[in-house]
C-alpha cells in the first residue's frame, strides 16, 4: 500500500529504541524524510547507523531531554534549521512504573507526569509552528493499553497515560483548524527496553528465570504472548499516512487483545 509520505518531513522523538525507533524505520521504508531524537547522543548515534545499515537512508538527529524545558527550546531550534515545516509528528516518549499507591511519594507522581505527559506537551507546542506550516499535518503519540485497563500496581503510570488519551480527544478537535490530525496508538505488552530490564530485576527478585516471568505476565493476553515494536510501528505510521485522512482524536489499541473493554 502506498500511504502517500514519501518526501514528507518527519520527527520521531523516543527514537534510540523500542518502537519510536521501529517508528522511524518504517517511516523511512515508506519514502519520508526522517529526524530523530531522544536523550542520549551515544543511542542515537547508534540508531541512526542502524536505521542508515537497514533501509540505505540518512537521518538527521539531536539529543534532547522532553522532560526538560531548555532541551525542548532546543530541539525546536534545530528542527527549524533543518525543516521549512514538519509533515509528521511521532512522540514515543514515556514508560510505566510499577509500584503500589502507598509506595509513591510527590516526586514519583511529578517525574511520571513530566516523563509521560509534559514531555509531550512541550515538543507539541514547541513545534505546533512547524506542523501548521504544513498542508495537512499528523501527530501520533504512543500511550498504552493501561489507559484504557489499568493494570495492577501500576497506578501513577495509568493515570497519566490516561490523560495522553484526554489529551489527544482534546488537540484532535483543537487542531483541525489547523488541519493537524490528532491520534494515538495504544500498545499493551510489548518487548522493549523497558520490559526486558523489568524482567530481568523480577528475575533476580524472584529467583526463577526470565521466561518463567514472561509466562507470567503473557498469561492474561489472549495472543499469549509478548507484542514486538516492529508489529506496534504500523499502526503509528497508518495513522501518520494520508490512508487515515478521517481518523482524529482517536487512540487505537494494538494489545494482543488485552484490553477487552467495550468502550
Amino acid at each position: 500500500m502506498n500511504l502517500g509520505i514519501a518526501g514528507e518531513i518527519a520527527l520521531v522523538v523516543g527514537a534510540s529504541d523500542g518502537i519510536g525507533f521501529e517508528s522511524a524505520r518504517a517511516l523511512l521504508e515508506e519514502g519520508a524524510e526522517v529526524l530523530i531524537c531522544s536523550r542520549s547522543a551515544d543511542n542515537l548515534k547508534r540508531a541512526a547507523a542502524q536505521l542508515k545499515q537497514s533501509t540505505g537512508r540518512d537521518v538527521r538527529w539531536f539529543a534532547a531531554d522532553v522532560t526538560l524545558a531548555a532541551d525542548v527550546q532546543k530541539l525546536k531550534s534545530w528542527v527549524e534549521q533543518h525543516a521549512a515545516h514538519l509533515d509528521i509528528l511521532v512522540s514515543a516518549v514515556g514508560g510505566s512504573h510499577r509500584a503500589l499507591f502507598e509506595e509513591l511519594d510527590d516526586a514519583a507522581w511529578l517525574a511520571s507526569y513530566q516523563f509521560n505527559v509534559l514531555g509531550t506537551v512541550r515538543v507539541i507546542r514547541e513545534l505546533l509552528g512547524a506542523l501548521r506550516r504544513a498542508p495537512a499535518a499528523r501527530i501520533v503519540i504512543l500511550g498504552a493499553a493501561g489507559a484504557r485497563m489499568p493494570y495492577p500496581s501500576q497506578v501513577v503510570s495509568n493515570v497519566h497515560k490516561a490523560g495522553l488519551i484526554a489529551l489527544v480527544k482534546t488537540l484532535g478537535a483543537e487542531f483541525q483548524k489547523f488541519n493537524i490530525r490528532v491520534n494515538s496508538v495504544s500498545p499493551g505488552r510489548t518487548m522493549t527496553g523497558l520490559w526486558k530490564n523489568r524482567i530481568a530485576q523480577m528475575s533476580r527478585d524472584q529467583g526463577v528465570s526470565g521466561d518463567k516471568v514472561i509466562e507470567e505476565f503473557a498469561h492474561e493476553i489472549p495472543m499469549a504472548r509478548f507484542g514486538r515494536p516492529d508489529e506496534i510501528a504500523p499502526m503509528v505510521v497508518f495513522l501518520a499516512s494520508h490512508k487515515s485522512s478521517y481518523i482524529t482524536c482517536q487512540s487505537i489499541l494494538v494489545d494482543g487483545g488485552i484490553s477487552r473493554g467495550l468502550i
